[in-house]
């Protein structure tokens, strides 16, 4: 099988071009292969997809190997890859598990192996506001938790606890820590799925930005995250959330064959 090896802003997985519809990889095959000690190593696996409608279709799985809700930094990816086989120029829409979603490539050259990538996210319409946490869906659900240095917090425990208390039962929870600053957010997310910590998150850094909007009335233009920066925008009013984007890096690492 032949595959690539995409990361957006540290967030790292395994691509393959299944237009052809010849791969049909079951979920131990998939762990497998996300292993970073036995396998290719990474966070998910997407493939793409042809789509009679759109562009493509994005099926992405998690690493271990279950079928996953929307992951913003998967799809900015796989537009960068979609971009990169010829399969859409630098504007697309493209069906995933929560939906439709359009890209745009904003910048790239064709001897770079960098995309600055833009995808739009799903309206967020259901927040939950607590005294100690937010908890938004934007496209994947997200407990939000503020903190005075994100860099004590001990990601993997506590996030952990969170991801698996009864409360957000049965599926679990992504949990981010959010450090605010002066024009600026700091961000570490736990997620499930990974059952870790990842360098960063799209949906994660997407909907820590939008509760940092609510719990400040500021909105932050900059998300720092371990493995990069991102840029988030969005439309508020009463109701809800609407005309989300979400903008950062993807890059392409490697490409290899590997026997299945």
């Amino acid at each position: 099988m032949h595959f690539y090896k995409f990361h957006g802003n540290g967030n790292d997985f395994i691509l393959i071009d299944n237009r052809n519809d010849e791969f049909n990889l079951d979920t131990l095959r998939i762990n497998a292969l996300c292993n970073r000690y036995l396998g290719v190593g990474a966070d998910g696996l997407m493939l793409l997809s042809a789509s009679e409608d759109y562009d493509f279709e994005m099926i992405y799985y998690n690493a271990d190997g279950k079928l996953g809700s929307m992951c913003g930094n998967g799809g900015r990816c796989i537009a960068a890859f979609a971009n990169m086989l010829g399969v859409c120029d630098n504007k697309m829409t493209f069906m995933a598990s929560d939906g439709l979603h359009d890209a745009v490539i904003e910048n790239h050259t064709n001897a770079s192996s960098d995309w600055d990538v833009s995808i739009q996210l799903s309206d967020v319409v259901d927040i939950k506001s607590e005294s100690d946490y937010y908890y938004l869906d934007t496209g994947s659900p997200h407990y939000i938790k503020f903190v005075n240095n994100v860099n004590k917090v001990d990601v993997p425990i506590e996030g952990k606890e969170i991801r698996d208390s009864e409360l957000f039962q049965p599926d679990g929870t992504n949990v981010n820590f959010v450090e605010l600053g002066r024009d600026e957010i700091f961000v570490r997310t736990f997620e499930r799925g990974v059952e870790a910590e990842t360098l960063s998150c799209g949906t994660g850094v997407t909907a820590s930005a939008i509760a940092a909007f609510l719990h400040t009335g500021t909105n932050y233009k900059t998300i720092r995250t371990k493995g990069g920066d991102f840029s988030v925008s969005f439309d508020s009013d009463d109701i809800n959330i609407s005309n989300i984007w979400l903008r950062g890096a993807a890059k392409l690492v490697y490409e290899g064959d590997i026997n299945i």
